[in-house]
């Protein structure tokens, strides 16, 4: 069959994809051409081709380590370590607990109450946690009541990262375990029914069938987490920022803001945008490549 033969015989399946695939073009391919901003001296008045080259030149706060641009660097390399190692393994063990109810009507009451705050915006979040442990949040408000003092937890820039972790963990935690309930109940039951019969421990079995049956998907979610190493929550960060200041607070999302709609030097903010991009994509393509070395299918094949 010829490639128009397939053409002909899919010809409504391809009319159906037209659709996602003209947005697809439009909103995620074609401003891949706003990248040129980063080699110009852009002025929204004059427009992108009437700006001059620049070259380089935008890239310099990179390269000489400019001292906002290294404090933006190392907060979201900070914030990036803890997501991994706290935010990452915690739908896992979720997951995992959530599998051993027995119930399933409790089951499903502690899988919907752990969804819930996924769906609310971070604006809805952080208001919260502003209620609960702001500086006239219900928390301080508890301990005046008692002679107790007070706490500054949002306002204090110390307690930054165990915040900005703590949000995380708290709404997007228990969305993430749909992916590891799914892996979990295609585990062999029998598997475990044999481990039994041999003398195995929980542990056991949790080391030795559990862990391996989820490890495709663990190695596939953490090449993806890896692509958005240098994004950590612009709106959650964002929204908090007046309260910390920007020496706690400042990511590379929001230096990109900060200095490109806010201050006006676009140049270095697409300079530092697409740098962070082309490390993205570099970290997944490493990341895929160690995964098939230990044979893990990963991303994509090879």
């Amino acid at each position: 069959m010829t490639w128009w033969d397939r053409v002909r015989r899919d010809r409504i399946l391809l009319l159906a994809a037209v659709p996602g695939v003209a947005l697809l073009l439009i909103f995620h391919y074609l401003p891949w051409l706003g990248n040129v901003i980063a080699f110009k001296d852009y002025q929204p008045y004059i427009g992108i081709f009437d700006s001059p080259w620049t070259g380089f030149a935008n890239f310099r706060v990179i390269v000489n380590g400019d001292p906002a641009f290294l404090n933006a660097l190392t907060n979201t390399l900070i914030i990036t370590l803890l997501q991994v190692l706290i935010v990452f393994p915690a739908p896992i063990a979720l997951a995992l607990l959530l599998d051993s109810l027995m119930s399933e009507r409790l089951k499903r009451a502690v899988q919907s109450i752990l969804y819930l705050p996924h769906f609310l915006s971070w604006v809805i979040v952080v208001a919260i946690f502003m209620q609960l442990l702001g500086d006239g949040g219900l928390l301080n408000n508890f301990l005046r009541e008692h002679d107790l003092g007070t706490v500054s937890i949002i306002s204090n820039p110390d307690a930054f990262l165990a915040l900005v972790t703590g949000q995380v963990l708290w709404k997007d935690a228990g969305w993430a375990t749909i992916l590891f309930l799914a892996a979990l109940s295609r585990i062999d039951p029998t598997l475990y029914e044999a481990s039994a019969v041999d003398g195995a421990s929980r542990w056991r079995q949790l080391w030795h069938i559990t862990l391996p049956g989820l490890r495709s998907l663990i190695v596939l979610l953490l090449i993806l987490r890896l692509g958005d190493a240098l994004t950590v929550g612009f709106e959650q960060i964002v929204l908090q920022q007046q309260a910390v200041g920007a020496d706690a607070s400042e990511v590379l999302d929001t230096y990109v803001y900060n200095n490109g709609i806010l201050a006006g030097d676009w140049g270095v903010s697409a300079a530092v945008g697409l740098v962070k991009g082309v490390i993205g994509l570099l970290l997944v393509l490493g990341a895929n490549k160690l995964a098939h070395r230990f044979g893990e299918q990963g991303v994509y094949q090879r």
